[in-house]
């Protein structure tokens, strides 16, 4: 037997989680950043056991189940670059072979393939020596050896053993793993999922005995331009042939347009009160519902539908997944669009909100100068494990075929960003993929629905002191996490929709969070919520508190992402291992002072350390020197450091604030 069945398949990716979580530790070592953090063995291991939670939840298996199951739940519980890039090539792998009841030697090529370009057309500009190369080298001698006749396992230990070499040349890609003397620990990470996959193959499945694999003719180095590499002639007769399907398609969906239209004008007519409203709303009523289908809800059903609120209103979200639609219209309307939704099945989760009403309601408020409401409670949203950031950003870049599938849409979130804490041997890459749940309304204790507001904001924290600061500059929830902890993708989602704001400002204040930030941001559909860069704590603090409630929400994200700029972030740490980095001899137990980007100095103490990271952050510019002390230190401490600094700057103000951060001595701002 040489074909993979479902469940067959559920057992192979379970096998990889277990390979992976007994090897965590051993990635988590391979980070060039000697830092306290849980890094990319964590966060892999994390992403991937989201995903084995709800596979294991399965009570029918079948491919089609199994694929969703791995997909849904890593691009959820994605934690950090490496989570966020594992779930990408996990879900475009599932997406090619979910339709198969079984697999072979070419699904599994194909699935290789897929499970590339999603990640890749994610990425504006990917960086070569990180999991993304390593996965390309995979995709690439996957495909030439499809036509192989070739036992499964024989066929998955010869990729293997490719890739494992490319993965060796990925200290000769990026310069600061060689300096670190280490591979990726993205691309390692992934090789251990498929040895993992392998072993467990070789259990249930025969190897053909005395097989060799010809490689005589294969070209080692091609992988560097597999993605562009393809035939020009097929993918020009494809072009070809594609045009003239979608001019097809486009007359026949006028003709069906316009019979749907027909039908909308005659049943308009019928409304009482045709001219519902003269005020500068155009559609007063903001509506939205969740269909629980009861018939097939295909793709012509929701261009259909789509068609009909067109016809309506605007603002227009349909969101179809399994049997439910969800979707979300501005229309004066609401019972015709309720009317036409009743015709797919039941409806739950109706909301009909009178905006008109709503934005009379706060301009009262405003000539009255209500004072503002008092900030949510901040609850712990989410904890997870953390950095494992790269030296350098990318940023998203649209999938320019997301209209293939409505599942797989990407919006471009990115933003091109630089400089760190933690940088680590793994590219810090920015994704924005939708293809779950959007948010909806938030209740409070008594179940009474909260009034909706303007804008509300969601920044990331860790340490009760910091937390105060950021609740008291007006964030309305602060999740758990940071250097330490990363929050996964679903984290972010609850915190979005447990705020009822028609905006919502996302402060991740950690590189490594912004990928999961800007991919939970995509899911929501009912608000619009921005994510504002933030890659440090005193960064965070700095946009926070250029928020200006009269600007509008464009002019503050440009102010807020400018002006966070200005700050010179610094922390101090400790290492957990020898190393050589950045040209500077590094042992266990060293104090180092960490700048944007780089380490800056080492030392012995913690004072003497810290004292002359802030010397080398400061300026001829610098009027301001922030200083946040953790739980590991003391306000004492602290404040003889600030006392320090003010003997030789005296035209500096220094301040002293309690942070309670773990890990990290001290979080340090200039300004």
């Amino acid at each position: 037997m040489n074909t993979i069945d479902a469940v067959l398949f559920r057992d192979l990716f379970i096998a990889g989680v277990k390979a992976l979580e007994a090897k965590k530790e051993y990635v988590n070592e391979l980070n060039v950043f000697p830092v306290p953090d849980g890094d990319t063995g964590t966060n892999m291991t994390m992403t991937v056991k989201s995903a084995e939670k709800e596979v294991l939840a399965l009570t029918d298996v079948t491919m089609e189940n199994v694929c969703k199951a791995i997909s849904s739940g890593s691009l959820r519980g994605a934690r950090g670059n490496s989570g966020v890039i594992l779930s990408q090539l996990l879900r475009g792998f599932t997406r090619s072979i979910r339709d198969n009841e079984h697999i072979e030697i070419n699904d599994i090529a194909d699935g290789f393939v897929k499970a590339v370009e999603t990640a890749y057309k994610a990425v504006m500009k990917p960086k070569e020596g990180t999991i993304l190369t390593v996965a390309k080298a995979g995709a690439y001698i996957a495909s030439y050896l499809a036509d192989f006749d070739l036992d499964p396992v024989t066929y998955t230990e010869t990729i293997i053993s490719y890739m494992r070499e490319i993965l060796d040349k990925t200290p000769e890609m990026l310069p600061v793993l060689k300096e670190a003397g280490v591979v990726d620990s993205g691309g390692e990470g992934l090789l251990i999922v498929l040895e993992g996959v392998r072993d467990e193959l070789k259990s249930k499945l025969p190897v053909a005995s005395g097989v060799k694999v010809d490689l005589s003719g294969f070209d080692k180095e091609g992988y560097s331009d597999m993605l562009q590499g393809k035939d020009k002639q097929s993918k020009s007769s494809d072009k070809k042939n594609q045009e003239k399907k979608n001019q097809d398609k486009r007359s026949e969906d006028k003709k069906h347009s316009e019979k749907i239209l027909g039908n909308i004008s005659k049943i308009a007519k019928k409304v009482k009160g045709g001219d519902i409203s003269t005020a500068d709303i155009r559609f007063r009523y903001c509506t939205e519902f969740i269909i629980l289908t009861e018939i097939e809800f295909d793709r012509s059903k929701e261009k259909e539908l789509k068609i009909f609120l067109e016809a309506i209103g605007d603002s227009i979200v349909v969101v179809a997944d399994d049997d439910i639609v969800k979707v979300h219209v501005h229309t004066n309307m609401p019972g015709i669009a309720i009317q036409k939704a009743l015709t797919y099945g039941q409806l739950t989760s109706m909301k009909i909100d009178n905006m008109q009403e709503e934005h009379n309601e706060r301009l009262k408020l405003d000539e009255e100068k209500a004072e503002p409401s008092e900030p949510e409670k901040t609850p712990e949203v989410g904890r997870a494990d953390s950095s494992d950031d790269a030296e350098d950003e990318q940023t998203v870049g649209d999938d320019k075929n997301a209209g293939e599938d409505n599942k797989d849409n990407y919006e471009n979130y990115g933003k091109d960003i630089e400089g760190d804490y933690t940088g680590s041997n793994e590219d810090s890459e920015t994704f924005a993929s939708v293809e779950e749940d959007e948010g909806f309304d938030q209740y409070d204790s008594d179940n009474l629905k909260l009034p909706r507001k303007p804008v509300g904001f969601i920044t990331v924290s860790a340490g009760d002191g910091l937390s105060d600061i950021f609740a008291g500059l007006g964030a309305d929830l602060v999740i758990e996490g940071g250097q330490t902890m990363n929050p996964s993708t679903e984290d972010i989602l609850n915190a979005i929709e447990n705020i009822n704001a028609d905006t919502i400002f996302i402060l991740p204040n950690n590189s490594n969070i912004i990928l999961a930030s800007q991919q939970a941001a995509s899911l929501v559909e009912d608000k619009e919520v921005i994510v504002i860069p933030s890659k440090t704590i005193p960064q965070g603090i700095m946009a926070l508190i250029n928020y200006m409630a009269n600007r509008s929400v464009e002019d503050n994200e440009k102010i807020m992402t400018e002006e966070m700029k200005r700050v010179k972030s610094g922390a101090v740490t400790y290492s957990i291992r020898d190393t050589v980095i950045q040209g500077i001899d590094i042992r266990q137990g060293d104090i180092m002072g960490i700048g944007e980007s780089k380490i800056v100095n080492v030392g012995a103490q913690v004072v003497a350390t810290t004292v002359e990271l802030i010397e080398s952050l400061i300026d001829e510019g610098s009027e301001l020197v922030s200083i946040y002390y953790g739980s590991g230190t003391t306000e004492d401490e602290a404040n003889l450091i600030a006392d320090n600094v003010s003997r030789k700057y005296p035209d500096i103000d220094v301040e002293v604030h309690y942070g309670g951060q773990p890990v990290y001595y001290y979080y340090l701002s200039v300004e």
